[in-house]
């Protein structure tokens, strides 16, 4: 049956690195495999952007197109390729070897002196049937009514071969000429390709060190700060206070336990560096009594004693 997938992890590209483009870079995304209507398009679309907005990344624009069927792209490829042999004078080296094999990447040239010469070529919307128009309409309609804004970019065709139908990428311009940070869309005949059986697809994938580069932009470092960070002097307390880590963080809270020593003073200077809410604080006294102290590091609310089980629902808490 269908299925929805997602996978992270290293992937290696020979090209030119720059920046935002290395070498060896990490992508994360998700799949969607058997799905033939639009709206596992749309899902997906909703999923990024709500990505964004828990990231708290702002600048992100969704470009949108459609590339139609492999008929209705042979149809236009002979169009482009008559476009450009017209103009043949014009065009640089790169775009002179992708003439016969690839001519749809033409319109992904970045260089200037070629920018009006693709501004002239023929419209790959012009040559688009009815049934095609009708799904990107409702991919249109989806993102619309999600309260996504969007912008249709004819231009856009994505680099690789096996696309049709819907495709996008997330673009900003805060990383200079590499904007894309998420690109995306639909690849309903890749299974035949690669000699499976016909199987609907889409997804996407996000460039790790791209939405990084952004956080940091912003300011934002990539490693969040503990909720709280546990202070312990005293055997029966360390035991204590190992005990009370795992349980908050079974409680889905992060949590760091102080290492290597040192008295109350010292700890507490490294728990208020950690960038902690709250110090836990366990003493022989509070071991002795299955209490464990919380005191607040960023305001100036009072340090108080909790039993172990209620302090999770402390510390989470806004």
């Amino acid at each position: 049956g269908p299925k929805r997938l997602w996978y992270s992890g290293p992937l290696f590209r020979h090209e030119r690195p720059q920046k935002g483009r290395y070498r060896q870079y990490h992508t994360f995304g998700a799949e969607a495999l058997g799905f033939a209507g639009p709206d596992i398009d749309v899902e997906q679309l909703i999923m990024v952007g709500r990505l964004w907005k828990r990231l708290g990344l702002s600048g992100m624009t969704l470009e949108l197109n459609s590339i139609g069927t492999s008929d209705e792209r042979q149809a236009f490829r002979t169009q482009l390729i008559a476009h450009f042999e017209r103009h043949s004078k014009f065009i640089d080296d790169d775009a002179k070897r992708r003439l016969h094999s690839n001519p749809l990447r033409i319109l992904d040239s970045k260089n200037p002196a070629m920018q009006d010469l693709i501004e002239t070529a023929p419209k790959l919307r012009d040559v688009l049937g009815d049934s095609s128009r009708a799904v990107f309409e409702a991919v249109q309609n989806g993102v619309r009514q999600a309260g996504i804004e969007y912008r249709v970019n004819p231009r856009l065709v994505r680099g690789l071969d096996y696309y049709n139908s819907t495709v996008y990428e997330w673009v900003t311009s805060r990383l200079g000429a590499q904007s894309a940070v998420c690109s995306g869309g639909r690849y309903d005949g890749l299974f035949a390709q690669l000699g499976g059986k016909p199987t609907p697809g889409c997804g996407f994938g996000i460039g790790v060190e791209r939405v990084l580069l952004l956080l940091q932009d912003d300011g934002r470092t990539a490693l969040d700060a503990p909720d709280a960070y546990v202070v312990h002097v005293g055997e029966r307390a360390t035991v204590l206070a190992l005990e009370v880590a795992e349980s908050l963080r079974d409680a889905g809270l992060a949590i760091t336990v102080h290492a290597g020593g040192g008295n109350f003073g010292a700890q507490m200077k490294r728990a208020d560096a950690s960038g902690a809410r709250f110090a836990l604080i366990v003493g022989e006294n509070e071991a002795d009594a299955r209490v464990v102290g919380v005191k607040p590091l960023r305001d100036a609310g009072e340090q108080i004693a909790l039993p172990p089980g209620e302090l999770a629902a402390r510390l989470a808490a806004p």
